[in-house]
């Protein structure tokens, strides 16, 4: 099977088990939530072991606060919100691997991830755009939401950056083994810490 396939079979399965434990809400999701947590923590400290006591208080908030974000958002907003913070997550990352991969030309940030593209940022705000706008229109979830897809697909792109940052500082390509053409769990939740943030964030604020 090619890695593309392997891939694309791997993130089907993780987007519905995403979704199915999105849908139940309540314990389950609290649990699952509170299991990945500890993984993205887990990975971080095996990365940045030996970097000092900052990395590691960096660490748990890095990965305690998406975890947060996302339980008080379906918490409070209910499945719509939360499923359009999933949708502009993954179609950022699903609209740059294929724009990239088609039209990237210029590299992005070269010293950092030398595969990622400005036609690939490119493709992945047009994604996140257009099906996160379609969500919000859809839902009723609010005009607010189609500015805010763009620049929150901006910031998936930056979450993935940083964490590529931190993997290239500790000389290693992944930050874990579990999830077959996608690395460990940090590698495929990079995007949404911020995204989850920043839509928890604007729920504070009342822009849903």
């Amino acid at each position: 099977m090619s890695e593309l396939a392997v891939r694309t079979l791997t993130g089907l399965i993780l987007i519905v088990a995403a979704l199915l434990v999105a849908f139940q809400g309540g314990y389950l999701l609290a649990v699952v939530v509170a299991g990945i947590a500890t993984l993205m923590f887990y990975e971080w400290t095996r990365l940045t072991r030996g970097w000092g006591a900052a990395w590691y208080v960096g660490g748990f908030v890095y990965a305690l606060l998406p975890a947060l974000a996302l339980l008080w958002i379906r918490e409070r907003s209910g499945i719509e919100l939360l499923l359009w913070a999933f949708i502009v997550t993954w179609s950022t990352d699903i609209g740059a691997y294929f724009a990239g991969r088609r039209f990237g030309r210029r590299k992005l940030a070269p010293s950092i991830s030398p595969g990622k593209t400005v036609e690939g940022l490119y493709g992945g705000i047009a994604a996140a755009t257009l099906l996160g706008g379609a969500w919000a229109y859809a839902t009723h979830l609010g005009v607010a939401l189609f500015a805010l897809a763009p620049i929150l697909a901006i910031a998936a792109q930056a979450g993935d950056l940083f964490e590529s940052a931190i993997k290239r500082r500790a000389g290693v390509k992944d930050s874990g083994a579990w999830l077959p053409g996608h690395g460990g769990v940090l590698d495929r939740l990079d995007g949404l810490v911020p995204v989850a943030v920043l839509t928890a964030a604007a729920q504070l604020l009342g822009l849903t």
